[in-house]
C-alpha cells in the first residue's frame, strides 16, 4: 500500500509564492514545480554535449571518470624574472622553455607566444615539417602568481588544465570551478520537460517519466485538497479541462 502524499508547510509556501507569480500556470506546470521543489531538483544542460543531466554532481562525475573534465598538466617555471605583474590578467606560456607573456607586458602577446615557439630551439615537436606552435593559457591568478618572483633556477609544477577550453589552473578545484561558472546552464523542470533540442540523461528520464503520470498527477491534486488556498486554482483547472 502506498502513502498518500502529503504537502508540508515549506512545500505549501513554495507552491503558493509560485502560483503569485505565474498565475496563468497549468496543472502539469504547478506539478513540476512541486517536484522539482520537493526532490530539490536542479537539472543542468551541458551544450557541449547538448545532454541535459539531473544535477551537477551527475555531470561533474561523469566527466571526471571519463577524463573530461581537467588533465594534469607539467609547466616549466624560467629563472630569472619574468615579464609578469601584479596586474597580469592573462598569460601565454612556451611550454618547453616556460617563456611567459603578459597581456599587460606585451603589446601583442598571443602573436608573440606564436613567434617564439615557433622558433624555439627546444620545441622539437613538428607537424608536416614545421615547429608545432602549441602553447599554455591562464587566467587563474594563482598559475599567474607562480611567474610573478624572480626566480635562481627553473622549476617544474604540475597544475591542471580544463579538458573543454584548455587553460591551466593551479588546481582541480579551480578548473572545476570555471567548469561550473562558464560551462553549463541551469534549468527547471518545466524547462527541461518543454524543450525538444537536447536529449536527457538516461537516470533523470526516466526520474521524470516515473513521475509524470496521471496518477501521481491524480495524487497530487488530491493532496492540493486538502488545502483551501489552492481552492480557486483547482477550481479553474478542472474547468479548464
Amino acid at each position: 500500500m502506498t502513502t498518500a502524499l502529503t504537502i508540508n508547510p515549506e512545500l505549501k509556501a513554495e507552491l503558493l509564492k509560485f502560483l503569485k507569480k505565474n498565475r496563468n500556470a497549468d496543472l502539469v506546470t504547478i506539478y513540476l514545480a512541486f517536484i522539482e521543489e520537493k526532490y530539490r531538483l536542479q537539472p543542468v544542460l551541458f551544450p557541449r554535449e547538448k545532454m541535459i543531466y539531473q544535477s551537477l554532481e551527475d555531470l561533474t562525475q561523469k566527466l571526471e571518470a571519463q577524463g573530461k573534465l581537467w588533465r594534469e598538466t607539467e609547466i616549466t617555471i624560467q629563472f630569472g624574472q619574468q615579464s609578469v605583474n601584479d596586474q597580469t590578467k592573462k598569460i601565454y606560456i612556451c611550454p618547453f622553455t616556460g617563456k611567459v607573456f603578459g597581456d599587460n607586458t606585451h603589446p601583442n602577446p598571443q602573436d608573440a607566444i606564436y613567434d617564439w615557439v615557433a622558433s624555439c630551439p627546444e620545441n622539437k615537436e613538428r607537424v608536416g615539417g614545421l615547429p608545432v606552435k602549441r602553447f599554455f593559457v591562464s587566467e587563474d591568478p594563482e598559475v599567474i602568481k607562480n611567474y610573478t618572483s624572480e626566480r635562481k633556477a627553473s622549476m617544474k609544477k604540475v597544475v591542471y588544465s580544463s579538458a573543454i577550453t584548455g587553460k591551466l589552473f593551479n588546481t582541480k578545484a579551480a578548473v572545476i570551478d570555471d567548469f561550473k561558472k562558464n560551462h553549463i546552464k541551469y534549468l527547471t523542470l518545466l524547462e527541461v520537460q518543454n524543450q525538444n533540442r537536447f536529449q536527457i540523461q538516461e537516470k533523470f528520464l526516466a526520474f521524470i517519466e516515473k513521475h509524470l503520470t496521471e496518477d501521481r498527477i491524480a495524487e497530487f491534486v488530491e493532496a492540493l485538497s486538502q488545502h483551501t488556498e489552492f481552492e480557486p486554482y483547482l477550481k479553474k483547472w478542472v474547468e479548464s479541462e
